[in-house]
């Protein structure tokens, strides 16, 4: 019996109708594993994996296939969005047994949950140097029934992999990070041509631009600098961004960001959003400020949810193919524009009788000259007709589930690319999405991590509540108000009280009173979204800028030099912790005072929040005593901004319009 029809995630739901008896993840489950004496065949992927897809219909949707997973096997399909603790520790377990890993992820595991041998993508027929799917099955089941031993053996050897890739195995005490030597390091890995690390895939790596940018804002240092404009610059002419409906999509195959892999995730462009903003608010780059807005313009069209908030992803497929919903052809263009708007549009958006993949045109502007202001304008007119006749095809498949902490990633981010280009207009979208996460999604102190039609899966992980207090941060800085600063400390507060165990210095993924995965996730690294402890270091410096407390700034200095143990043995794959260094080394305190401040709030938002904490000061009163700015702020009049700095502040800014060159002049 396939028990899926009553799951909640859409990708479970896209299996609903498999001949395979698929179980959720549960007790249940592992409970017929043991009574049937059969093992478990764990099948992790998500809504938007072309691979996952290809698998499913090769397999999952064959009646011969699926009778051998049911005859031999107890089948559990996990959604990773849904679940990442699960996915974290049984791809670990994969990568233990040298495999590169990736979706979809199949594990086999003992009754207990145990795994013991593992793969990624198996074809139907033996193909791509990899056996059938049906014969690993057999094979399997074969040594499970006949040599329970060997299966024991290779269990007990990956649970103690497993082990040592979550133990605290840090030095009490490390040197402090060399930023500049760190960003020159990474700077050179970055391709000269095409930006983003050498080689392909190419990943956007937002936490390695920031880093970057932070380097080279403060030292003004040519290779940083050319290494994220030159990423930016190239994934905004690339094929990864949609030119006609905004967004970028999760990868590209290639060295030139040509051919994406088309799936669209709210994370990714949560990220980005930010860094096109701050570059947009640099250099005034028209290119810059496109992506940006792009980024808000698909939000708003194809991800808004009717509770307010945003959905998870758009699929990489339409109609069976991947890539169908966005690629073009000359023939095309021709039917639904005049033939000059067609030869303009295509000669600017690389659109050839021969196409750039597989007989198609993937929009570009990799190779096209910058049209002049006059062209520009007619461009953009023949984007949206475009943009209106693409959306009668069969879109993607739409990922509606509300994640936390993505929406978190992605209120966050909207709200300081916001302030620094001046667009209000986008405040009511975060704030709306942060109402619904905060209120609908809350348990207790804490919240759920997924939701969708009323249904709950609780409790949230680390990174939720971590992502939340950012957003939360982000809305107070905007607007000032105390509920949301209320909110970030509780949620940083309910991190401490149930996700930090006796002994670790650093959060764990689920709660510590959760104990039902072999190992206890705990990762510190970054990987397509900043991990936890690094995001939960720099709310708790913001939130400790905020208290002026003594005893606050203390918990946030220990745990960030908890963080950066963990970052000495790893700095690229440990940029959130980094960058939340370099907000506590060269950061800057804002601090708003007086009845009339809104004008030095504006401005303040303006300026690049990397490294600048806003310190909102209705009532001179509410600062500590000790605070540098206590005595400023009672000279405040009817509006003024202090810049502070490791504990003493400059002389009071009068005018809202000096406030970038007073901060400006700390550096």
């Amino acid at each position: 019996m396939n028990r899926l029809k009553q799951a909640a995630s859409p990708y479970l739901l896209q299996h609903r109708d498999n001949p395979v008896d698929w179980w959720e993840w549960s007790e249940e489950a592992f409970a017929e594993a043991r009574m049937s004496r059969r093992p478990v065949l764990l099948s992790i992927g998500y809504a938007a994996c072309h691979w996952c897809h290809v698998m499913a219909h090769e397999s999952f949707e064959d009646p011969a296939t699926a009778a051998v997973m049911n005859e031999l096997f107890v089948n559990i399909k996990v959604d990773r969005e849904e679940r990442p603790d699960i996915d974290h520790v049984y791809m670990n377990a994969l990568h233990s047994l040298g495999e590169q890993g990736g979706w979809p992820l199949t594990m086999f595991l003992d009754s207990d949950g145990a795994p013991f041998w593992g793969g990624t993508y198996f074809p139907p027929t033996a193909r791509y140097g990899r056996p059938s799917f049906v014969s690993v099955l057999r094979q399997l089941a074969g040594i499970h029934r006949e040599d329970p031993e060997r299966i024991r053996r290779n269990a007990e050897a990956i649970r103690h992999a497993l082990q040592q890739s979550e133990a605290d195995r840090f030095e009490d005490a490390v040197p402090e990070p060399d930023l500049d030597g760190i960003a020159r390091g990474i700077a050179r890995r970055f391709d000269r041509d095409h930006g983003g690390l050498a080689g392909a895939p190419k990943f956007p790596n937002p936490g390695l631009i920031e880093l970057l940018w932070r380097h080279a804002q403060r030292s003004a240092d040519h290779d940083s600098r050319q290494a994220v404009s030159r990423t930016l610059e190239r994934m905004a002419r690339g094929g990864i961004h949609d030119h006609l409906g905004g967004g970028f999509a999760r990868y590209a195959v290639d060295e030139r960001w040509l051919v994406p892999h088309f799936e669209k995730m709210l994370y990714d462009n949560a990220q980005l959003l930010p860094l096109y903003a701050l570059e947009a608010a640099r250099t005034n780059d028209p290119l810059m400020l496109e992506a940006a807005e792009g980024i808000v313009a698909w939000l708003e069209r194809d991800m808004l949810l009717p509770e307010g908030a945003f959905a998870a992803s758009l699929d990489a497929d339409s109609e069976g193919e991947e890539g169908r919903f966005y690629v073009w052809t000359a023939t095309e263009l021709a039917r639904l524009l005049e033939a000059d708007d067609a030869a303009l549009f295509a000669q600017h958006y690389d659109v050839t009788a021969e196409g750039n993949w597989e007989g198609h045109a993937i929009l570009n502007r990799l190779d096209t000259p910058d049209p002049s202001p006059d062209i520009a304008a007619v461009l953009t007119e023949l984007r949206a007709s475009l943009l209106t006749a693409r959306s009668k095809r069969v879109p993607p498949g739409r990922d509606d589930k509300i994640l936390a902490d993505w929406n978190g990633l992605m209120i966050s981010g909207l709200v300081r690319a916001a302030g620094l280009l001046g667009r209000k207009d986008w405040i009511p979208l975060a704030v709306d999405a942060f109402r619904f996460v905060a209120e609908s999604m809350a348990g207790g102190d804490g919240l759920a991590h997924s939701y969708r039609g009323g249904r709950l899966i609780a409790p949230g992980f680390a990174l939720d509540h971590a992502a939340m207090a950012d957003a939360a941060l982000a809305l107070h800085d905007s607007t000032g108000d105390q509920h949301y600063l209320a909110l970030a400390r509780r949620w940083s507060l309910h991190l401490e009280r149930y996700y930090r165990e006796p002994g670790s210095r650093f959060l764990r993924m689920t709660r510590a009173d959760s104990a039902e995965l072999p190992v206890i996730p705990k990762p510190t690294h970054d990987d397509a979204v900043p991990n936890a402890n690094g995001l939960h270091a720099a709310n708790l410096l913001r939130i400790a800028a905020q208290t002026g407390l003594p005893t606050d700034r203390e918990q946030a200095d220990r745990f960030l030099a908890a963080i950066l143990a963990a970052a000495a043995r790893a700095p690229m794959a440990h940029g959130s912790a980094l960058n939340a260094y370099d907000l506590a080394r060269n950061g800057v305190e804002i601090v708003l005072a007086g009845p009339d401040r809104e004008a030095f709030r504006e401005a303040a938002l303006a300026l690049p929040h990397l490294t600048s904490i806003l310190v909102d000061c209705p009532d001179p009163a509410g600062l500590p005593a000790d605070h540098p700015a206590h005595a400023y702020a009672r000279q405040a009049g009817s509006g003024a901004a202090f810049i502070c700095r490791h504990g003493s502040c400059l002389p009071p800014v009068t005018e809202p319009n000096r406030l970038a060159g007073a901060v400006a002049g700390t550096h």
